[in-house]
């Protein structure tokens, strides 16, 4: 079915719950996973006591790698604790959907799985949603899980998991 799997992340407890689902469905099917997180591409501002202040690009590109490397870390550990195949990939970009379609793209990737983070008013104006970016954008199939409520607040009226 599947073959190589690329799993974006941005290391949110809703990201981690979309790799743990994704490499089940890599080890289902003997699939390869690619873990990826995708950095900024503009300069970085700092917030001390009220004032907002510019910070070294050297320091924000070393904060950011220090970031990826943890959360892409947890997709190299699932992987491996469930016997799947992973590589990891880091790209800087202002879009993080154009470096998640590009890198489908060149490593040959027949599945994105991700999350999807409902954003409301305002903040779904300015923000968007980088899921439904990569959706519009991808020449493969996309399978999102949707996160809309906290992960630590679960709503209890909700099975924890469903077995077929």
């Amino acid at each position: 079915m599947f073959k190589h799997i690329l799993m974006p992340t941005d290391g949110s407890d809703h990201s981690e719950r979309a790799i743990e689902r994704g490499i089940e469905l890599a080890k289902l099917c003997g699939a390869k996973v690619t873990g990826i997180h995708v950095m900024p591409d503009y300069p970085m501002m700092m917030a001390y006591e009220g004032s907002f202040d510019s910070i070294p690009q050297e320091k924000a590109d070393a904060e950011a790698r220090a970031l990826a490397a943890g959360f892409l870390a947890f997709v190299q550990k699932t992987a491996a604790a469930a016997g799947v195949p992973c590589d990891t990939v880091v790209a800087t970009n202002a879009h993080p959907y154009d470096a998640i379609v590009n890198t489908a793209n060149e490593r040959g990737c027949d599945l994105i799985v991700m999350t999807s983070r409902y954003r409301r008013g305002l903040v779904s104006l300015i923000m968007g949603n980088e899921s439904t970016r990569v959706l519009h954008r991808a020449s493969i199939p996309v399978l999102t899980f949707r996160a809309l409520m906290s992960v630590d607040h679960p709503d209890k009226t909700r099975p924890k998991s469903v077995k077929t």
